[in-house]
């Protein structure tokens, strides 16, 4: 009897390990090193005229939610909510616009404990999207078809 006990325990330890692995929780230590994001975080090089912020909350050890906000004077003019999150075997990085059907998915490529890249090279623009943490400051980049966009944040005030 315990023989058969065991014989249906090991299938189902090796099921659970499966889904745990393919959820995306063995990467808990990817999201360990983006959660330096996590706050608030006021730009300092938008247009004259124009103000812009990031917000990031820590959803679980496996997702980060943001959202990232253009105004002009006190409306605003251009809302995404983004999200960093497990599909399949990867990281993405998920911008949603407001007014878009459907997010936009860019790959996390490179990852350290001060920056990251994402990609995804069949988006019109950007394709890229990169964030280095230089002491307090953040520089956000977006890229690709021989443009380039630098978003300064230092972290806003409470």
């Amino acid at each position: 009897m315990k023989i058969k006990k065991l014989l249906f325990l090991i299938p189902a330890i090796l099921l659970v390990t499966v889904i745990y692995s393919v959820n995306g929780q063995s990467n808990p230590q990817k999201f360990k090193d983006l959660e330096w994001l996590v706050g608030k975080w006021t730009r300092v090089n938008a247009k004259a005229g124009e103000s812009g912020y990031e917000t990031w909350t820590r959803i679980s050890p496996v997702k980060l939610s943001g959202k990232g906000v253009t105004l002009k004077g006190e409306k605003p003019i251009f809302v995404e909510n983004l999200e960093f999150k497990i599909k399949g075997n990867d990281i993405f990085y998920v911008v949603m616009v407001t007014g878009e059907k459907q997010p936009t998915y860019f790959k996390l490529t490179e990852l350290n404990k001060d920056g990251f890249t994402c990609e995804n090279p069949e988006h019109d623009f950007p394709k890229k999207i990169s964030y280095k943490k230089t002491g307090n400051n953040v520089k956000a980049t977006i890229s690709g078809n021989g443009q380039s966009v630098d978003y300064n944040f230092v972290p806003a005030l409470k």
